[in-house]
């Protein structure tokens, strides 16, 4: 097997997505390694999120919404918390997951989707199986500089780029990984 690069994304990629980031600063965020593994029409990913601060905020994807197949992610190493809305100028549902090795959640269809590594010294680690035929939309959480929550040593703060947010909630992960994946077609 041909070995995977990394795709990697900086800070000046997403430096409007951090309620605290300095200017002179340009860290690589996150590592993604995609397509490590095929089963016909699904691919495996994996990514790599340093244990990185931004004044009080921690770490995070820049996040993005898919609108027509679910995703399967597990943590491989660390802790990590998943932040899954639903809408996007007026968000109807927002809740996070956090999960720890060996745990999986599935992020729904219709939604926009976020991973913190919500530590200051582990490196997070998680996999994700998605359909070779999902797209990922950017624009709206570009446009709303990022997730209508931010996750910082002081708690959620909420983003005031949104017209609506309802109040956060909490769900748990799955409580074993599905072996079929036929749900992600």
């Amino acid at each position: 097997m041909e070995e995977v690069k990394p795709d990697i994304r900086h800070l000046n990629d997403m430096r409007e997505m951090f309620s605290e980031a300095k200017d002179n600063e340009n860290p690589p965020l996150y590592y993604m390694y995609r397509g490590v593994e095929r089963d016909n029409d699904l691919r495996y990913d994996i990514t790599v999120i340093p244990p990185l601060m931004f004044g009080s905020e921690y770490n995070k994807t820049k996040g993005h919404y898919h609108y027509s197949h679910p995703e399967l992610y597990v943590v491989l190493k660390g802790q990590a918390i998943f932040l899954i809305q639903k809408g996007i100028d007026e968000i109807s549902e927002v809740y996070f997951i956090k999960a720890k090795e060996g745990d999986a959640i599935i992020i729904p269809n219709n939604s926009g989707h976020f991973t913190i590594n919500p530590t200051a010294d582990t490196v997070l680690e998680l996999s994700n199986w998605s359909s070779i035929n999902s797209k990922f939309d950017y624009k709206p959480v570009e446009i709303k500089k990022g997730a209508c929550y931010y996750y910082t040593t002081k708690g959620w703060i909420k983003n005031q780029n949104y017209k609506q947010v309802p109040e956060l909630k909490q769900k748990e992960p799955l409580n074993e990984i599905p072996k079929d994946l036929t749900f992600l077609r």
